[in-house]
């Protein structure tokens, strides 16, 4: 074959349209991927940080994780051991299991360049998902280019959370379940399985993506009536559920490391109340996740789509109302339970965009087109430009103190010391004394007598005053102070 045909071949190949898009998502989610744990919801990327980091000294126990915070805050009860029982740690357990292979690794670093590793790959499997369903290679290159541009998206897909290993398993999990839909076997296929392991492990990450069942059903229901009701299926639901259940029953005797959850239903009392929808559909889709641009071009997805792909889109929303309708508290408090979003928002915005561009090639000519196509593409920019202004300030480092006061105290005490780093309850300053402690202050004597050992505070506040006349100094410069719990002054 002539070498100008290979090239033309290569350009046009689907290998090189992902290649691209892979290159472009990593290239945007390398920005400033080596900063401390630090910025937006630092106090969460901590505590999961921090997990890692226990796993790191003390060995790998997938069944009973621990992390830095000895506080009663999150649980209501005391939490000496430090156990943190939320999702299962099988993503800590990898990293840390590669770091004590390699001891010189990073671990903030490595831990922020997994998760963008686990957004690359969603972005491929939801490519996959788009082209089956949409059987458009093009309406797939944009929904993996949303993906991977969508200041939202760039943000928390470099971050240190379960968020983006949630959206790896569950996107594959739709993915290799759609794709078994046009299979004639008689018995399961590996696509099959592999579907009901990985939305099973997505459970097991986070809970809440159980939402997205129906999503599943969508492709149940497709697989035709012969199909749909084989005993096979009570294997695939036993695979998902039975994990999940059995994890959550094992958690359950550790009481004091499960976070009070039951505030993020309706703590507050603000579902369906005009708040709710000011804050998820105003604040949230419209202003930061779609730069209001967006929201027509994802409303032109859910109308113009063909109708198998409106049948997965509009489920796939009602599905995600369901889920802000529910946790209501806990949708409005963070904006990071907003993630679930992503995907979906991506195809919504792919389909949307292809759709209005073909509409407006059918509808007008000359001038006219060229001024709507210019026109659309303003849309995005503009949409994209406002989004990346609300999102821009998350990768700042608003605390270098604490990263200076949290350095100091790692080499100035013990491996095994004990730390009171007030921060108002946040763990971010805790997680950078590389030590266990408290993330609050009061009742000093209190926490002595649990194994406080130093007192570390950039506040320089009344009861750092207080306890400086009391216990020895260790350190102290204009932002910060160590003091030495053990060793009262005379």
């Amino acid at each position: 074959m002539p070498k100008d045909k290979i090239l033309t071949r290569w350009f046009r190949s689907e290998r090189l349209s992902l290649i691209v898009l892979l290159l472009l998502a990593l290239s945007v989610r390398l920005y400033r991927v080596n900063n401390p744990v630090l910025d937006w919801h630092a106090f969460r990327q901590a505590d999961t940080a921090s997990v890692t980091r226990e796993y790191v000294r003390h060995g790998v126990d997938l069944l009973r994780p621990r992390y830095h915070d000895l506080s009663n805050i999150q649980s209501g009860q005391t939490n000496l051991e430090g156990w943190r029982m939320v999702e299962l740690p099988l993503i800590n357990g990898l990293l840390a299991s590669l770091i004590r292979a390699v001891p010189s690794l990073p671990l903030v670093l490595v831990s922020r360049l997994a998760s963008v590793t686990a957004s690359l790959a969603t972005l491929v499997f939801l490519y996959l998902l788009v082209k089956l369903v949409t059987n458009s290679k093009t309406v797939a290159v944009l929904s993996g280019l949303f993906f991977a541009l969508l200041p939202y998206s760039i943000y928390y897909s470099r971050v240190i959370l379960p968020e983006p290993f949630m959206l790896l398993t569950s996107t594959a999990a739709i993915y290799f379940l759609a794709a078994t839909t046009n299979l004639k076997k008689p018995v399961p296929s590996w696509q099959w399985w592999l579907s009901a392991l990985l939305f099973s492990l997505a459970l097991l990450i986070k809970p809440f993506i159980a939402f997205l069942i129906p999503v599943l059903l969508v492709f149940w229901w497709q697989t035709g009536p012969r199909r749909r009701w084989s005993p096979w299926w009570l294997v695939y639901w036993s695979v998902v559920i039975l994990p999940i259940w059995w994890w959550r029953d094992w958690i359950l005797q550790f009481p004091s490391g499960i976070p009070a959850s039951d505030w993020l239903f309706n703590g507050n009392g603000i579902r369906f109340r005009p708040a709710w929808f000011r804050w998820l559909f105003y604040e949230r889709l419209s202003k930061l996740m779609l730069g209001f641009g967006g929201v027509f071009l994802v409303t032109a997805g859910m109308i113009l789509s063909s109708r198998r792909a409106k049948n997965l889109l509009w489920t796939w929303w009602a599905s995600l109302l369901a889920y802000l309708s529910v946790f209501a508290t806990g949708n409005v408090q963070h904006d990071y339970y907003q993630v679930i979003f992503v995907p979906w928002l991506s195809f919504c915005l792919g389909i949307g965009t292809w759709h209005t561009w073909r509409q407006l090639q059918l509808r007008l000519r000359g001038t006219r087109l060229i001024i709507g196509q210019v026109a659309l593409v303003l849309l995005m920019l503009v949409g994209w430009l406002f989004s990346w202004q609300q999102v821009a300030g998350w990768f700042n480092v608003n605390h270098w103190e604490y990263q200076r006061a949290g350095q100091a105290v790692d080499q100035l005490t013990p491996p095994d010391a004990k730390v009171i780093a007030p921060a108002f309850g946040d763990t971010q300053f805790l997680f950078q004394t590389n030590r266990t402690g408290w993330p609050i202050g009061f009742t000093i004597d209190e926490k002595i007598a649990q194994g406080a050992t130093y007192y570390v505070t950039t506040s320089l506040d009344d009861e750092a005053h207080s306890l400086l006349k009391i216990y020895a100094l260790v350190y102290r410069t204009d932002e910060f102070l160590i003091l030495d719990l053990e060793n009262k002054l005379p």
